[in-house]
């Protein structure tokens, strides 16, 4: 995908809970319906960074290789992080018999190649419907950028939602749309995917208290939460710890050490790195000059902000887009 700067404008005009749950925003999500009749098991190593499972109907039993076990019923939903490989079977012994490859290839475990007898119509695939079938709904994601760790850095490896925690309506919906095939239909089923997890994250978020990330319950505190959303809506403005206090209405040492405790770290340091951030992620698509990225993301010129990205990150920005192409 091409960037523009209409994209880039579209991504700092949110707080940052919006924004890195913004970063991985489906393009071409590899998105499905399972319908698996008894007995059945998958190992799934596909590496992808985050999946997200809503299971329909039936019960689906988790296991990752380290012993850690957990089982999903009927309406609950799964968020999966990691490229660690896991087995999905419906019960805790049933041995895996299929394997996901990371191209989403499907097999047995001795190679063969299992997408024409499994294919059960559009996105849909497993073994073909039943009375004891499961149901799932799977999506998942290939995520690569800076905003996207900052999600997958404040996530356990395994989210478990019950379905009285899951906004139904949104998996009949993405249900339904599954099994349409119209023109545009993939850019329905990533949006719809989006909102999933968006919705699921949100809740496992205000669900977890403590465990929630610090920026995530720093938003809710009057003074520093203003000053984070300055911040993410605003990031070319030449902020200072006095700029922000005075907006908020806060003396600078109140503003300094309530921003540290709640944040974890210094206000003009959050900064930087909230810029830079959004650096990284344009730079990471063609299209778009350092001379852009710079006045976008609050550095006056490219030369300012290639002094702060090599200062930070240890390269410039142009090995950095080198890297990365």
């Amino acid at each position: 995908m091409v960037a523009t700067l209409a994209s880039m404008r579209d991504r700092l005009d949110m707080d940052e809970l919006t924004s890195v749950l913004d970063g991985p925003r489906a393009q071409d999500a590899f998105v499905v319906r399972s319908v698996l009749a008894p007995p059945w098991g998958i190992r799934v190593a596909d590496e992808a960074p985050l999946t997200i499972v809503a299971v329909v109907r039936g019960a689906a039993w988790i296991r990752y290789d380290d012993g850690e076990t957990a089982v999903a019923h009927e309406g609950d939903v799964a968020i999966l992080r990691g490229d660690d490989a896991y087995e999905v079977a419906d019960a805790p012994d049933t041995p895996a018999v299929v394997l996901i490859h990371p191209d989403n290839r499907c097999t047995t475990f001795d190679g063969i190649e299992l997408k024409d007898t499994m294919t059960l119509g559009v996105r849909t695939w497993g073994t073909g419907d039943h009375p004891d079938a499961t149901v799932m709904l799977t999506g998942a994601y290939q995520l690569a950028g800076d905003i996207d760790r900052r999600l997958l850095a404040a996530l356990p490896r395994r989210i478990h939602l019950a379905a009285d925690r899951v906004e139904s309506s949104i998996v009949d919906l993405l249900g339904r749309e599954i099994d349409r095939d119209r023109p545009g239909q993939q850019a329905v089923l990533d949006r719809l995917l989006d909102l999933l997890l968006i919705s699921s994250l949100r809740t496992w978020f205000d669900d977890a208290a403590d465990a929630a990330p610090r920026w995530y319950r720093a938003h809710r505190d009057p003074i520093v939460g203003p000053a984070l959303r300055l911040i993410q809506h605003r990031p070319a403005e030449p902020w200072t710890v006095a700029t922000l206090a005075a907006t908020v209405g806060s003396s600078r040492a109140v503003f300094a050490r309530r921003f540290h405790e709640l944040v974890g770290q210094p206000p003009m340091q959050y900064l930087t790195e909230w810029r830079l951030s959004l650096a990284a992620d344009a730079l990471r698509e063609p299209g778009v000059g350092l001379a852009a990225v710079a006045s976008r993301v609050g550095y006056a010129t490219p030369f300012a902000l290639s002094n702060a990205f090599k200062r930070v990150r240890g390269i410039s920005p142009d090995q950095f887009r080198r890297r990365t192409a």
